[in-house]
């Protein structure tokens, strides 16, 4: 028997094997064991790099946008904001990371759309598996996204002079809680994409509610300078209190009260727009 009949025999075995199994389940009668919501939601976790894998055209929203916002907003304002890019860079690239991330957040509500345009998601809801678990896949697909514009982002501030006085443990701290709010964020897109009936419109109602969120922030300037009565709605925006824990962690500060807010709107974002968005799922 030559050696390509051999493996192509042993290549057959080990096909048959699992279909025997699984027939042998069949016939005992015994239903194999339900998946887990956490194994099921890290395969759709999965499945969503796999997307990336396969059209990786999807990374340039988290490695060359953040390189333009970088360098963009610190190079034009530097000079007129703080007097150099050195000083200004110390301030804004906390913030600016801040405002990046949470803005590519809106792209799971475009990619929910498009599943269900597609009719993938009628399948997910026949199968024996956790309601959630697409929604939270998506979701925690994305977080590998938001890693991979953060380290960007970090990578590019150090090289023009960003030196966070908190080490690397501010750094991976700040980044951490950064992650929270932007999962949790990400729930109000997945909302949109079940809610509306195309990408555009989910595109168009994002940057109307994103643009304004994170330009009025503390992400540029400090507060202190606007009028009174825009102090007033800055000072309590989730970004601001995200922006302000962040720049703290990285350096080398506690903002307690930062970091409450911030894992506050975290928790609050979850319950009210995670509820809505399974009611939608549910009834899509």
């Amino acid at each position: 028997m030559s050696t390509a009949t051999t493996t192509q025999d042993s290549g057959d075995i080990e096909l048959q094997a699992p279909r025997a199994e699984a027939l042998a389940a069949l016939l005992s009668g015994e239903r194999p064991p339900r998946p887990s919501a956490w194994s099921t939601s890290l395969t759709f976790g999965w499945r969503a790099m796999l997307k990336i894998k396969h059209v990786p055209e999807q990374l340039f929203d988290v490695t060359a946008f953040p390189i333009m916002m970088v360098l963009m907003y610190t190079y034009l304002f530097g000079g007129a904001i703080a007097g150099s890019v050195s000083a200004y860079i110390q301030f804004l690239l906390p913030g600016i990371l801040t405002m990046s991330v949470v803005m590519i957040t809106m792209y799971t509500g475009v990619a929910v759309n498009n599943d269900i345009s597609k009719g993938v998601f009628d399948r997910f809801r026949t199968l024996p598996i956790w309601r959630p678990a697409p929604m939270v896949g998506y979701l925690l697909g994305d977080v590998v996204r938001y890693l991979i514009a953060s380290v960007v982002m970090l990578a590019v501030g150090l090289v023009i002079g960003y030196r966070p006085e908190g080490g690397p443990v501010g750094i991976v701290l700040g980044v951490v809680l950064l992650m929270v709010f932007s999962f949790s964020f990400s729930w109000i897109w997945t909302m949109f994409g079940l809610l509306l009936r195309t990408e555009k419109s989910v595109m168009g109602v994002s940057m109307m509610v994103i643009f304004p969120m994170t330009f009025l922030s503390n992400v540029f300037v400090d507060p202190g300078t606007m009028p009174g009565w825009l102090q007033a709605f800055v000072n309590n925006s989730p970004v601001t209190h995200v922006a302000t824990a962040v720049r703290e962690l990285m350096a080398g500060n506690w903002p307690a009260a930062d970091i409450g807010w911030s894992l506050g709107w975290s928790a609050v974002l979850v319950v009210v727009f995670g509820s809505v968005t399974m009611r939608l799922y549910n009834r899509k």
